[in-house]
C-alpha cells in the first residue's frame, strides 16, 4: 500500500498556521507528501522544506484573486485541487489535511489499519474521521452542531475526485457524493486558537478571499476578536497530539467561558430534537456512509 500526504498552504508563519505539526503528525503513514505552497510574504516554504526533504513535495503556486475565485472561498479548494493532481499514479491513498488541523499519533495504528482493510474495495472513495474544534485556547471545544463534525480527509487516488467548495470536503464526477467509511478516530482542529490580535488578523487575511459576506464584515470589526461570541463550549479533558507541545507552551493570553452559558436558537433547539429523538439529521454532511 502506498499513501501519499498532500495540503496546501500560504502564509504560514505570518498568521501563526501550525503547518508543520499538521504534515508531522501524518508524515509516518504517509510515503511521500506534496504541498501547494503559495505565494507567500514570509518563509513558509523553507519551514515545510525543513520537516523532511526526501518525503517532501513543493508545488509552487500563485492564488487566484479574481472575483470569480472568490465566489464561496473557491481558491482554497484550487490550491487543493493543484496539490491532489501532483500525486503520482502508484499511490492507493491520499492522505489530506489542512494547515491547522493535526491527528494525535494514539490514532494512526487505527487510520493506518482502516486504509489497509478498504483499499482493494473500490466502492470506497474515501475515509470519514471525527473531529475535535478548539475555541479560544487549547482547554475549550466546540460542542454545537455550527462546527462541522465528521469529514473525509482520506481519498482514494481517483482524479476524478476534487475539492468541494472552499476545500470543505470533496466530490466526484458531476457533483456526487462520495462514498466512505468511518474511521474511530479525530482530527484536532486548531484554526480558532490564538492571539485575540492574531486571530483578527487571519479572519481579515481570510476574507480576503471571499466575496463580501456580512457576517465576515461584522466578525472583523475592532482591533481584537472578540471569543465571547461563541454560542457553546465544553472543557477539553484529553490530551493533545505530542507534536502541538511547542505551539501550546507559546501560549500568551488568557481565554476563559462559562460552560453553563450557551447561545442556541430555537430553530437550532429544533433541529437537534429532530436529530436526538426521531433520528432525522438535517443538518448538512457532504459525504455518503455505505
Amino acid at each position: 500500500m502506498k499513501v501519499s500526504g498532500f495540503t496546501f498552504i500560504r502564509n504560514a508563519v505570518k498568521f501563526d498556521y501550525p503547518v508543520a505539526e499538521a504534515i508531522m503528525s501524518i508524515l509516518p503513514l504517509c510515503d511521500d507528501f506534496y504541498v501547494a505552497a503559495g505565494n507567500s510574504e514570509d518563509n513558509t516554504e523553507e519551514l515545510v522544506k525543513s520537516i523532511d526533504r526526501e518525503k517532501i513535495k513543493i508545488i509552487r503556486t500563485t492564488w487566484d484573486d479574481s472575483p470569480e475565485m472568490k465566489k464561496g472561498g473557491k481558491v482554497f479548494a484550487s490550491e487543493t485541487d493543484k496539490a491532489f493532481r501532483a500525486i503520482p499514479g502508484d499511490s492507493d491513498w491520499a492522505f489530506y489535511i489542512q494547515g491547522d488541523e493535526v491527528v494525535h499519533e494514539k490514532y494512526l495504528d487505527t487510520i493506518r489499519a482502516a486504509m489497509e482493510k478498504w483499499k482493494d474495495d473500490r466502492q470506497v472513495d474515501g475515509l470519514l474521521f471525527n473531529y475535535l474544534h478548539f475555541y479560544g485556547s487549547y482547554d475549550y471545544v466546540g460542542v454545537s452542531q455550527r462546527w462541522y463534525r465528521r469529514e473525509i480527509r482520506i481519498i482514494r487516488n481517483d482524479k476524478s475526485i476534487y475539492s468541494y467548495r472552499d476545500a470543505q470536503g470533496f466530490r466526484k464526477g458531476e457533483n456526487k457524493k462520495l462514498n466512505v467509511k468511518p474511521v474511530d478516530a479525530y482530527f484536532y482542529h486548531y484554526g480558532w486558537v490564538k492571539k485575540p490580535e492574531m486571530m483578527m488578523n487571519k479572519i481579515r487575511n481570510t476574507s480576503t478571499f471571499y466575496e463580501d459576506i456580512p457576517w465576515i464584515q461584522k466578525m472583523t470589526r475592532g482591533s481584537v476578536y472578540d471569543y465571547s461570541r461563541i454560542d457553546a463550549l465544553k472543557i477539553f479533558e484529553g490530551t493533545h497530539p505530542a507534536v502541538m507541545a511547542g505551539h501550546i507552551k507559546r501560549k500568551n493570553w488568557q481565554f476563559e467561558h462559562d460552560i453553563s452559558f450557551n447561545r442556541f436558537s430555537l430553530k437550532y433547539r429544533a433541529k437537534l430534537f429532530l436529530k436526538k429523538y426521531l433520528g432525522i439529521n438535517t443538518f448538512y454532511e457532504n459525504f455518503s456512509i455505505i
